[in-house]
C-alpha cells in the first residue's frame, strides 16, 4: 500500500470518528468506497465545476450515495471524496450505469476539450468497524 493511500485512509477514519454523519440512514452491509483525484496542473477547479455541476447528481441517480468531498490543504491539485453503495456488487453495479450514461458521457467530454482534467484516480473500498458511529 503506497503512502498516499494510507494517508487516504486515515484521513478518511479520522473524519468518520467524529460520528459526523451519524444521522445519515444505515445499512448493514454498506460499503465506503475512498477516491482520490489527482488532476493535471491548473485543473482542479474544473473537476470541482464537473462535480458540483454534473456528476453528484449523476451518482445520485445511479444508487450511489455521497458523503462528502476534500480538498487536501497540501496537495493542490487533489480531490479527495467518500461514496457509500449498499454492497461490493451494487457499487460496481452503479458504476457501469454511470460510465454507460449519456450525460456522462457528454459532459465528461466537454469537461476536457482543453486537455484532460484528471491525470490518476485511486479507488479503495472499506467496510465500517463494529465501533464505526456510521455503518
Amino acid at each position: 500500500m503506497t503512502r498516499k493511500s494510507l494517508f487516504s485512509i486515515s484521513f478518511a477514519l479520522l473524519i468518520f470518528a467524529g460520528g459526523y454523519w451519524s444521522g445519515m440512514s444505515q445499512t448493514k452491509n454498506r460499503v465506503f468506497e475512498l477516491r482520490t483525484y489527482t488532476t493535471n496542473e491548473g485543473k482542479l477547479p474544473d473537476l470541482q465545476k464537473r462535480f458540483r455541476e454534473h456528476t453528484v447528481d449523476i451518482f445520485k441517480r445511479h444508487g450511489m450515495t455521497n458523503v462528502a468531498y476534500f480538498t487536501p490543504q497540501d496537495k493542490p491539485n487533489t480531490l479527495i471524496y467518500i461514496l457509500a453503495h449498499d454492497s461490493r456488487e451494487a457499487a460496481k453495479k452503479s458504476w457501469d450505469e454511470f460510465r454507460n450514461d449519456p450525460e456522462w458521457k457528454k459532459v465528461s467530454a466537454a469537461s476536457d476539450e482543453n486537455g484532460k482534467i484528471v491525470s490518476k484516480t485511486e479507488s479503495v473500498f472499506m467496510d465500517p468497524t463494529d465501533y464505526s458511529p456510521m455503518k
